[in-house]
């Protein structure tokens, strides 16, 4: 039985240790706010995250960057798929996420920051060259030179060969492709997500 101590306790307990309903609050609160920032409306679904987690290859040696994890389904996708979490780097832009994060995944290093200024953000904090970059930024807000540019950047701190992996509601490219320098591959469309979505895996030959 619990005390009346107990009961306090637990009635005070901050949000952050809310049950995993409230996320979707989460990200309409933090949509309203800043919508250029915030990629949904809602966590993407388990099924989504699944998809994307599926390009990046736990065996080989090197961090994962995630940018604009949210309330961590794609991290939760990353860890299920095999990765340990010390290997993972996760940028996020809203400190309310980023404390959730750090509560729901030990071990994971989140850092508040720009995932758009990927180098600067970063800032020698990787141990090594990245297996892959996995991204939930609504790309869409931004001058395709800047997109380009940051996927470039997100290339040039991986192994050559590796993904960019990049989700998206919409018909075309996320990412404009250049033939030689930027060529992507789709994924079918998820239709277990709210909206349906599919994923792009970028590769720089």
């Amino acid at each position: 039985m619990l005390h009346s101590h107990d009961r306090r306790s637990q009635l005070h307990q901050p949000s952050l240790s809310k049950p995993h309903l409230k996320d979707e609050v989460r990200f309409l609160q933090s949509w309203f706010q800043n919508p250029l920032k915030t990629g949904a409306v809602s966590p993407s679904s388990p099924a989504l995250a699944k998809m994307m987690a599926s390009y990046l290859d736990p065996k080989l040696d090197g961090p994962v960057i995630e940018l604009g994890p949210g309330t961590g389904p794609v991290t939760k996708a990353l860890l299920q798929r095999g990765f340990a979490p010390e290997r993972l780097f996760l940028i996020e832009y809203n400190p309310e996420f980023c404390a959730l994060l750090r509560l729901r995944y030990p071990g994971v290093t989140v850092i508040n920051g720009d995932a758009y200024a990927l180098r600067k953000t970063l800032a020698d904090r990787l141990p090594g060259k990245a297996v892959g970059t996995i991204s939930s930024l609504p790309l869409f807000t931004m001058p395709q030179v800047e997109r380009h540019r940051m996927v470039n950047e997100a290339f040039d701190l991986s192994h050559p060969g590796t993904p960019f992996v990049q989700f998206t509601y919409a018909v075309v490219s996320p990412v404009p492709l250049v033939p030689g320098a930027i060529e992507g591959e789709r994924s079918p469309r998820v239709w277990m997500n709210i909206p349906p979505a599919r994923v792009w895996a970028y590769r720089r030959p």
